[in-house]
């Protein structure tokens, strides 16, 4: 299975949003919350190349881009293969 991240904000709906696709195909990732973390926030900055918003979400260190990224790769069937989700 892929690694997967997300840089997130507690009252950010998108952020559930992406989560919550995330738990439904049973993916594990590791979550940074950038709300009171300015490190971790310069980080979210150079790793997806100035995305500002929450969530940042990377697969295998790859910059996918948020929430709204995230279901267009889903509703592609586009996804799945990046996690390395089997049918």
């Amino acid at each position: 299975m892929a690694k997967v991240e997300i840089y997130t904000s507690p009252w950010c709906g998108y952020c559930h949003s992406a989560k919550r696709l995330l738990d439904k195909k049973g993916v594990e990732y590791v979550e940074y919350d950038v709300t009171m973390d300015r490190a971790k926030k310069r980080e979210m900055l150079a790793r997806s190349n100035g995305g500002r918003t929450v969530p940042q979400i990377f697969i295998d260190d790859r910059p996918i881009g948020g929430c709204d990224q995230l279901f267009e790769l889903d509703l592609d069937d586009e996804l799945d293969p990046l996690l390395g989700i089997e049918e």
